[in-house]
């Protein structure tokens, strides 16, 4: 079995931080996603469909698009890339869920 958790992210609404506990996938299901990882250059711009794997000890950055987004999360077993990339303006830094902080 594995833990698969939903989210919604409202455009306009802060970014949120999460520090990954264990290897991620984040899937975008419906809606735009900003994504950018603490020591990755790029930032990454997510449509419906898109996955991202982040893996363990990242800090990634996240963010709706115009539309909002729905994603969820699932443990993942390494780490890959996007599909596609998009340069766009930083938003403002703010919460992190305490289920995905490490110790």
């Amino acid at each position: 079995m594995r833990e698969i958790r939903t989210f919604e992210l409202e455009h306009r609404e802060p970014a949120s931080a999460w520090r990954v506990a264990q290897p991620l996938a984040v899937n975008v299901l419906a809606g735009e996603l900003w994504l950018t990882v603490e020591g990755d250059a790029e930032d990454y711009w997510l449509a419906a469909g898109e996955t991202f794997e982040l893996k363990r000890g990242a800090v990634a950055w996240l963010s709706a698009g115009r539309e909002g987004a729905r994603l969820s999360l699932t443990v993942a077993s390494g780490a890959g890339d996007t599909v596609r990339v998009e340069r766009r303006r930083t938003p403002r830094w703010t919460w992190m869920p305490r289920w995905l902080l490490t110790a």
